[in-house]
């Protein structure tokens, strides 16, 4: 081992080839020839040279970095999603960053002012609440920002989310469909676009069949509040034939009320829908029923715009952008004739 450290003149030197072109070899989008970079990458592993992006940054104003935001990683939804986010914006030479920040705005300054330490070129939040304060701040430093799975009603930033209305309306038009009559809701957090516009579609489908619901408690996307929220909702003699949950993780937490503490069936006593479509809701023990969120399609939409921002940032330029998604029906809900079963 050696005490001095590696240079990228010492791999040119041994690669035998200009400094210049060891940089071109580590710089995402730069042209070298195939010669050069097996020359350059060769002699860098036998050095054991990494380049420092970060001082590299300094010198060319591009760090290649972009600040991803999230809130939390228990929702299964997000941690799969995340991971094709970053893996497609590594594929685009891009480096990814992740803060960790509170589901509200409250801490969202401080996250802020690390995320911009790092001179980073672009900033993802997902599943965060945005001030306008923020977005200004974000704006004068020239770092855009693209929402995922959120949007703020404010004009002026760039975000993609699930038709989550049209969702919504799907899962009353199916559970209408089923023949129920007692229809309840356990919502997600009330300050989120997601959760407004879910249960917004569905008490419009609801109200088309002059419907409304018969119980409602709101189990903030958390599981153990969704478990209380089951508990409140079911446990008495009246309770709904069929409830709507705001996200799969919750459906899960909800489904497992039902059946092993309070001893009822499903579908059989209660039908449930949820909302994500996450790997479990496919596993047999829940067979849930729920409206999918293409991911995929959410992911590459996002990263379009984000890169659109980066190479032509203009702040008049935003769009909010709308992924459709399907119906997935499973056993989790009394399924209608006419209904195709997943």
């Amino acid at each position: 081992m050696t005490e001095t450290k590696v240079t990228s003149m010492d791999v040119a030197r041994l690669a035998g080839v200009s400094q210049s072109a060891v940089s071109r070899v580590f710089t995402p989008g730069a042209s070298a020839s195939k010669k050069t970079i097996e020359k350059v990458r060769k002699a860098a592993e036998q050095l054991g040279y990494r380049p420092n992006i970060l001082a590299r940054a300094m010198v060319s104003g591009k760090s290649r970095i972009i600040g991803l935001v999230v809130a939390y990683l228990d929702n299964y939804f997000y941690p799969e999603a995340l991971e094709k986010l970053s893996n497609a914006l590594q594929a685009e030479g891009y480096h990814v960053l992740i803060f960790m920040a509170s589901q509200t705005a409250g801490n969202i300054d401080e996250v802020l002012d690390e995320i911009l330490d790092y001179q980073v070129e672009g900033i993802v939040m997902a599943s965060v609440a945005m001030s306008s304060d923020i977005a200004q701040r974000c704006q004068q430093a020239g770092v855009p920002v693209v929402l995922f799975n959120r949007y703020e009603d404010r004009e002026g930033i760039t975000s993609v989310a699930s038709d989550n209305f049209g969702g919504g309306q799907r899962v009353a038009e199916f559970l209408l469909a089923g023949g129920h009559q007692r229809i309840g809701h356990i919502a997600g957090w009330e300050g989120a676009s997601t959760q407004r516009d879910r249960e917004a579609g569905f008490l419009a489908g609801l109200a088309e069949r002059g419907m409304t619901l018969c119980a409602r408690e709101v189990g903030n996307f958390h599981m153990e509040e969704a478990r209380a929220a089951a508990r409140a909702m079911f446990d008495r003699p009246d309770h709904p034939d069929a409830v709507f949950v705001a996200n799969d993780h919750m459906a899960i937490a909800v489904m497992d009320v039902i059946r092993f503490e309070l001893g009822l069936t499903i579908p059989g006593d209660v039908s449930v829908v949820g909302y994500d479509d996450v790997p479990p809701a496919a596993w047999p023990a829940y067979n849930l029923t729920t409206v999918r969120q293409r991911a995929n399609r959410m992911v590459e939409e996002t990263v379009k715009a984000l890169l659109d921002h980066i190479n032509t940032f203009d702040p008049a330029k935003t769009r909010k952008i709308t992924i459709d998604g399907p119906m997935i029906v499973r056993g989790s809900a009394r399924i209608p004739q006419g209904w195709t079963q997943a």
